[in-house]
């Protein structure tokens, strides 16, 4: 049956999928782009009838609408949704819809999945893809398995590393890895089998290994540290080109005992102070001492230095969102926050977000933990658990704007404990996803909200 538009809605268009009958704009239908066959639809003055599911339809509609997944969705499997979106020709707008960090709600995560890595090799680091597409890629052993953002296809590499340490997505199907026992940070391209692109390495050192990786939109960082262990740096490097333009945080240890001798193995950007945020730790009989730095790339100076004695950080987090820096103290297991505006001040303190209580430095309750920002949330892991804190907004108390620091007031969930008791080893975030490592584990496990997601 053919119903045309009438003559006062000039730009309703009429589709009959499966005998249901669709009205929409021809607007909305061009936004799918000139090569779908929506697009085709809007060209056309009478009802076309396509024969595919109506149902599915609906959810691809009200994507292409309001670029957000229906809450009805959930009752569909992905892989449908995907077989669909690929005969529409709109399937980006399923990927950023699935993959939007707006869907991503902290407070309603559940275990969607658990993505399987092929031997008996144990997550060593995880890296989400750099579009935000909800992907992962994974290093285990001398192998990466990555996974697309439908986390249906995977693909795994095989590297010249015995275990890969330091793993960033620093283009689509590009790869930056290292580990702190070879030398050269490998640049690995995925779309030509694995094969490396190219080496980097620190240049006035040879056979120096990488102890950390990060980038920005221009740069890419990485940490180095000679094989002798007494001197370190971080070397910058232009995204695009892979070109070394300068280097940072050189030091140069001669005797034993000295603190400048820790090599950075975190390095995170901070795009709203234009700087980067470098630490990294060391255990001793003494105890646990490390450094937080922060440095202006473009001048080349520190702008900040945070000496780490007294409960050092088991691991250290910046979230833009918050504008706060998060660490979880190594011998209380408690997570404390410094505000991002205060840096470069006299004497900033920690502030402990938990019950601080003295301890022992031989207890180490926070020994192992990881802690990561995500939007405006803060995970830290705590054994086979993990603790959700968010700001809880009172007054001017969480507006990054305001000139003058008041004390701020941080709400804790706790929730992932289970899973046999297994250690939790990592934390990633990608799109609507938060991906958890555990010990002795051979898998990924994958968390969403399920009244956003749609069946796995």
């Amino acid at each position: 049956m053919n119903i045309p538009a009438t003559a006062h809605e000039p730009n309703v268009i009429s589709i009959n999928v499966g005998g249901r009958i669709f009205q929409t704009t021809k607007q909305t239908l061009t936004l799918a782009g000139t090569d779908s066959l929506l697009s085709q639809l809007a060209t056309e003055s009478t009802t076309r009838f396509v024969d595919r599911d109506p149902g599915l339809f609906s959810v691809l509609l009200y994507i292409l609408r309001t670029g957000n997944l229906p809450a009805r969705s959930a009752s569909f499997d992905v892989r449908d949704l995907i077989e669909e979106s690929r005969y529409y020709g709109i399937e980006p707008f399923l990927i950023d819809s699935l993959s939007n960090p707006s869907q991503f709600e902290a407070f309603d995560l559940r275990k969607s999945r658990i993505l399987q890595l092929n031997g008996r090799d144990s997550p060593s680091t995880i890296a989400p893809t750099s579009n935000g597409g909800g992907g992962l890629h994974v290093a285990h052993g001398s192998k990466i398995t990555s996974f697309d953002w439908s986390l249906r296809r995977k693909s795994t590499v095989l590297t010249s590393f015995s275990a890969v340490d330091s793993l960033l997505e620093i283009s689509p199907g590009v790869l930056a890895a290292g580990a702190t026992d070879f030398p050269g940070l490998q640049i690995i391209d995925l779309e030509n089998g694995g094969n490396v692109r190219t080496t980097l390495n620190w240049e006035t050192v040879a056979s120096s290994t990488v102890q950390g990786v990060g980038s920005s939109s221009e740069f890419l960082f990485a940490s180095f540290e000679s094989s002798r262990r007494n001197s370190n740096s971080i070397m910058v490097y232009d995204l695009s080109t892979l070109l070394p333009l300068l280097e940072l945080d050189r030091c140069d240890v001669y005797g034993a005992g000295n603190d400048s001798a820790i090599p950075s193995n975190k390095l995170r950007w901070v795009e709203s102070c234009n700087l980067l945020m470098v630490s990294g730790s060391h255990a001793s009989p003494s105890g646990v001492s490390g450094h937080v730095r922060f440095w202006d790339v473009r001048s080349r100076s520190m702008v900040c230095e945070i000496k780490e004695r007294e409960d050092c950080f088991s691991d250290v987090a910046v979230s833009e969102n918050l504008s706060a820096v998060f660490k979880v103290g190594v011998v209380s297991g408690e997570v404390f926050y410094m505000d991002l505006r205060g840096l470069g001040g006299k004497d900033q303190p920690w502030v402990c977000l938990g019950e601080e209580k003295k301890r022992g430095l031989n207890e180490r309750k926070g020994a192992g933990c990881k802690i990561e920002s995500y939007g405006n949330h803060v995970f830290c892991s705590k054994g086979s658990g993990i603790e959700l804190w968010s700001e809880v907004i009172t007054g001017l108390v969480g507006n990054a704007s305001r000139d003058v620091l008041e004390e701020r007031v941080f709400r804790k969930n706790s929730f992932a404990a289970g899973s046999g008791g297994n250690k939790i080893t990592g934390l990633a975030f990608g799109g609507s996803r938060m991906f958890v490592t555990r010990k002795d584990q051979q898998s990924i496990e994958v968390w969403q909200s399920p009244s956003r997601g749609v069946s796995m």
